[in-house]
């Protein structure tokens, strides 16, 4: 049994059938002002110990985000079959008083667990409410047909993944068939750095050197390579490049790519991996006589955007992306959206993996 023996940060332990029952109970012994719920949000985790942690996740984001929190926590190793479930509820203060408070349940499902996971755990959403579901880890076999139907918002963080181009491709089904919008934590760690590099081309001389880019180089952290190659499917993307043959690595960059631009010139791009850089660490850019830097070392909150141009060097700060999971998971939700940017750079995105690998 890998559920932890104190399973206080959980709740109150209920029968399976008496859920709804228990947290009706639940709220009329509360003295909270409001129960709220604007979405289903679930994590789920195939390593069952993690259901602690993630509900003192959960209690960080619903500080900001009200939601039914479903907790499942997979026993794949436990030979019965087994369901425990918890109820509690996270409650945010204001002037000393329990204000607004989110609900949570929590299970740890043991043995076989085809079928239970989509009759038993998502019998209990708040059916008004769209799902929003974090998967940790690889995707096994449990993300089929049923569980993908019902989610809208997928969660994931590829960079936990050992094959990224399998997993990635287990996704496709679910975003092709059923419309799933994909939220990709390496995805989000970007989002600074795209808007960075998108304030330094407003400058005029940045806008018209873009049809003279020579290289892309990308710096990362091994953790954040993944970001790093999406980055540069983002920027193949926006200029519009197309691939130069096959996006095959050179021999002597373990992550190097060649596009063309629509006029045909070459540009080289790569990702470059580092022990001790940020996630996204440096972003060089060289347009000939305009070259674009936006760095960031490890720890700081901070970006710092340089431009060189005929001479002449301006440069100035910009927010960073969270380190931190859980402010990235807040941040993504916060944003929402349909994700289409991410729609746009998959194709591209994918052939760099499949070129990488």
């Amino acid at each position: 049994m890998t559920v932890p023996n104190d399973c206080s940060q959980l709740g109150r332990e209920v029968e399976i059938g008496q859920i709804e029952v228990e947290l009706k109970r639940l709220w009329e012994a509360d003295e909270a002002r409001t129960n709220a719920s604007l979405i289903n949000f679930a994590v789920y985790s195939e390593d069952a110990s993690a259901l602690s942690q993630n509900s003192d996740t959960v209690r960080e984001i619903t500080r900001e985000h009200a939601c039914r929190a479903i907790l499942i926590g997979v026993d794949r190793d436990e030979v019965e079959i087994s369901m425990r479930a918890w109820i509690t509820a996270h409650c945010n203060l204001m002037n000393g008083n329990k204000s607004v408070c989110s609900e949570q349940i929590a299970f740890h499902l043991g043995g076989r667990v085809s079928g239970r996971l989509s009759n038993t755990v998502f019998a209990h959403l708040n059916s008004d409410l769209p799902l929003i579901f974090w998967w940790q880890g690889d995707l096994s076999e449990r993300f089929n047909d049923r569980l993908y139907s019902l989610i809208k918002r997928l969660v994931i963080d590829s960079s936990e993944w050992q094959n990224p181009l399998a997993q990635f491709e287990k996704i496709v089904p679910a975003m092709q068939e059923y419309n799933m919008v994909v939220q990709d934590l390496s995805w989000t760690r970007t989002y600074h750095a795209r808007l960075a590099i998108a304030a330094l081309f407003d400058d005029p001389l940045a806008q018209a050197a873009i049809p003279a880019i020579k290289t892309v180089r990308v710096v990362t952290s091994a953790e954040g390579r993944i970001a790093g190659l999406q980055l540069l499917a983002w920027f193949a993307a926006q200029c519009e490049w197309r691939k130069a043959s096959e996006l095959i690595a050179a021999e002597s960059v373990a992550d190097s790519f060649d596009f063309e631009h629509s006029h045909g010139g070459v540009v080289k791009t790569s990702v470059v991996t580092q022990s001790g850089s940020a996630a996204i660490g440096l972003i060089e850019i060289d347009a000939g006589d305009v070259q674009l830097t936006i760095s960031r070392s490890k720890g700081n909150q901070v970006l710092h955007l340089k431009m060189k141009a005929h001479g002449h060097v301006s440069e100035q700060s910009a927010p960073a992306d969270s380190e931190d999971v859980v402010g990235l998971v807040r941040d993504q939700l916060s944003r929402g959206g349909k994700n289409s940017l991410f729609r746009k750079i998959f194709p591209v995105f994918i052939d760099m993996l499949k070129g990488a690998s």
